[in-house]
């Protein structure tokens, strides 16, 4: 292992911008890698990687994101405030680079969708699009949001109503292994892995040894 390095707050604030960014969206971790999809009231879609999806709750079922300041044209953000529908779509393996190009800033009115392989697809009557390559499709209706006054940035929360995934992946208990399904993770803002699953464990009890489930059937 090599010598650890220390970096002080002094020392964080005076970096780089872009240096800055890439150390700190990396240093805390693998991030979630999804695809929001929507679609505005004109009909005009619009498709976003994001990396700060994370669980809020499971009764209801609920999912929240990051959004960075509306100060620039936010068309994601802009979409479903005007119909309430969004859609999570998990990045596996083989969308990696496409997903990637869906960060590049195009002008407004222009579909992320007709500049990459990626097609929309329509489920159930759901207004705003799921990414048909996908293999784990979320649909979600707007809830609420917060603002974080600390870096002026949004927490938009949102109401899981359809969920589509391969049964393939799908225990008995209801516990999804996404390995199987290829999803990728992201390292900071640009980096792509494909995670491993090493062990899944029961729920953890006092004095009680920590028990595996991996062999637990599908």
């Amino acid at each position: 292992m090599s010598t650890t390095k220390h970096f002080t707050l002094d020392e964080l604030i005076a970096m780089p911008s872009r240096y800055k960014a890439n150390f700190i969206n990396s240093v805390t971790g693998y991030k979630s890698c999804n695809l929001l999809a929507t679609k505005s009231d004109t009909g005009a879609t619009n498709l976003a990687i994001f990396n700060s999806i994370v669980h809020i709750g499971s009764n209801p079922p609920m999912l929240g994101f990051i959004l960075r300041p509306t100060t620039v044209a936010r068309d994601t953000y802009a979409n479903f405030k005007e119909n309430g529908t969004f859609t999570v779509n998990q990045v596996h393996e083989d969308m990696i680079a496409d997903a990637h190009h869906t960060a590049a800033s195009y002008p407004e009115g222009i579909s992320e969708f007709d500049k990459t392989n990626f097609e929309e697809e329509y489920l159930d009557g759901f207004p705003a699009p799921y990414v048909r390559s996908s293999e784990i499709k979320i649909g979600c209706r707007y809830m609420n949001e917060y603002l974080i006054k600390e870096n002026n940035t949004i927490l938009i929360i949102g109401a899981i109503t359809d969920i589509y995934i391969p049964e393939a992946i799908q225990h008995q208990d209801g516990w999804i292994q996404l390995d199987i399904a290829n999803t990728v993770s992201t390292i900071g803002l640009d980096g792509y892995a494909l995670p491993k699953l090493l062990n899944r464990f029961a729920y953890p009890k006092p004095d009680e040894d920590t028990t595996s489930l991996l062999n637990t059937k599908r």
